[in-house]
C-alpha cells in the first residue's frame, strides 16, 4: 500500500513526520496548498492521512469522490494522535485497518463507524472481493447489506462448492429463498444480489491477424447468446501458435484476463471432440475452442459448444470449483 501523509501545522508536522517513518509513507506539509495537494495525490497513493481537522477535509475531498471502489482510503488525525478517524472506503479502500494500524503507533483511539463492523457482522464487500465475486447489481446488494445489518444474517446459494462461510451467511439450497446467488448467468428472475465467479474460460481460435475488437465482440456476444456473465470470465484459452497473437493477447490484456496455451498434442487428448479438417491441417490440432477450454477449466465438458463467428470460433467451459485458487494464493 501506498500512503501519503498531509499536514497543515506544526505538531501536526512532527506526527506525520513519525507516521511516515513507521508507515513508509511520503509525507507532505500543505499550509496554505491542502487542496492542489490533495488533488495531486487523490490518484497516486492507495491511502491518505490527514493530521488535521475532519471538517476542512470533508471540504476538500468532496468534489474529488467517484465511488468507493475507486477513491483511495482516508483516515483523518488530530495532531496530537488520540484519535484516527476512517472517514473514507473503510472496507475496500482499506481505511478502517489502516485507522487501526495508526492508532496502534500513536497509542490512540481508532474511530470506526460502518455499521457491519461495529455489530461485528460480515463485511460483504470484503467477503465478495476475498472470494473475487463481481457484484452484479450493486443497488440490489447495498440493500442485501442492510439486511444484514438490520437481521444478522443472510441466505446464499451457490451452485459451486463453497469455502467455510462467516456465521451470518447461511447455505442454502434453493434459490427461491436466497438473498445473495453465486452464479454465472448474467440474468435471473429474483430479488436476490447476483454475485458472478471467476469460473467461465473461454477457448478461442481465430484467424491470424484477427482484431482485438473482433474477439473482444465475439465473446460478448456469446455471453449475450447464452446470458453468461462478463464478469465471470476467469481466462482465455488457445493453442501455442497463438502465443503471438496480437488480437488475442490484447482482448485478454484489456479485461486483464489470464491467458492459456496448448500445444495440439494435449489439445487432441481430449475426447468427444468433433475434428474439423482445416483446423487438423492448418495447427496439427483436431479443434482448438472446445479441448482449449475444458483443459483451462479442468473440465469435463462444455457449458458452450462452438460458436463459430467472423473470424474467430469462442467454447465456454465452466470451472468446477473456482474460489479453490483464490483460497490457495491467499
Amino acid at each position: 500500500m501506498k500512503y501519503a501523509i498531509l499536514a497543515i501545522t506544526r505538531g501536526a508536522t512532527l506526527l506525520g513526520e513519525q507516521l511516515a517513518g513507521q508507515l513508509k509513507a511520503d509525507f507532505f506539509p500543505c499550509k496554505g496548498k491542502l487542496r492542489t495537494t490533495l488533488e495531486t495525490v487523490w490518484t497516486e497513493y492507495n491511502g491518505i492521512i490527514c493530521i488535521m481537522a475532519t471538517g476542512i477535509v470533508v471540504r476538500t475531498v468532496a468534489p474529488l469522490l467517484k465511488d468507493k471502489r475507486k477513491d483511495p482510503a482516508v483516515v483523518v488525525c488530530d495532531e496530537q494522535g488520540k484519535f484516527a478517524v476512517s472517514l473514507l472506503s473503510g472496507h475496500i479502500g482499506g481505511a478502517n485497518a489502516l485507522a487501526d494500524r495508526i492508532a496502534g503507533i500513536t497509542g490512540g483511539q481508532a474511530v470506526i463507524t460502518t455499521a457491519s463492523d461495529v455489530l461485528g457482522k460480515t463485511a460483504l464487500d470484503l467477503w465478495c472481493r476475498d472470494l473475487g465475486l463481481e457484484i452484479g447489481n450493486k443497488t440490489i446488494f447495498t440493500k442485501k447489506m442492510g439486511k444484514l445489518v438490520d437481521t444478522g444474517s443472510l441466505k446464499v446459494y451457490s451452485k459451486y462448492p463453497l469455502p467455510q462461510l462467516p456465521p451470518d451467511l447461511i447455505k442454502t439450497e434453493t434459490v427461491e429463498s436466497a438473498d445473495l446467488i453465486i452464479t454465472s448467468l448474467a440474468i435471473m428472475k429474483t430479488d436476490a444480489a447476483l454475485l458472478h465467479p471467476k469460473a467461465l474460460v473461454f477457448g478461442i481460435g481465430c484467424k491470424r491477424g484477427t482484431p482485438a475488437a473482433v474477439i473482444t465482440e465475439c465473446i460478448e456476444s456469446t455471453c449475450t447468446e447464452h446470458n453468461l456473465a462478463l464478469q465471470s470470465i476467469a481466462r482465455l484459452a488457445s493453442i501455442t501458435l497463438k502465443q503471438d497473437e496480437d488480437g488475442l493477447l490484447a482482448a485478454a490484456a484489456a479485461r486483464q484476463l489470464d491467458l492459456s496455451f496448448f500445444t495440439s498434442e494435449e489439445l487432441n487428448t481430449v475426447p468427444g471432440i468433433t475434428a474439423s479438417p482445416t483446423v487438423l491441417r492448418v495447427t496439427g490440432a483436431k479443434a482448438v475452442a472446445e479441448p482449449a477450454a475444458i483443459l483451462a477449466a479442468g473440465a469435463t465438458s462444455l457449458l458452450v459448444s462452438k460458436m463459430k463467428w467472423q473470424g474467430a470460433t469462442t467454447a465456454v467451459a465452466e470451472i468446477p470449483t473456482p474460489f479453490n485458487d483464490i483460497l490457495i494464493r491467499k
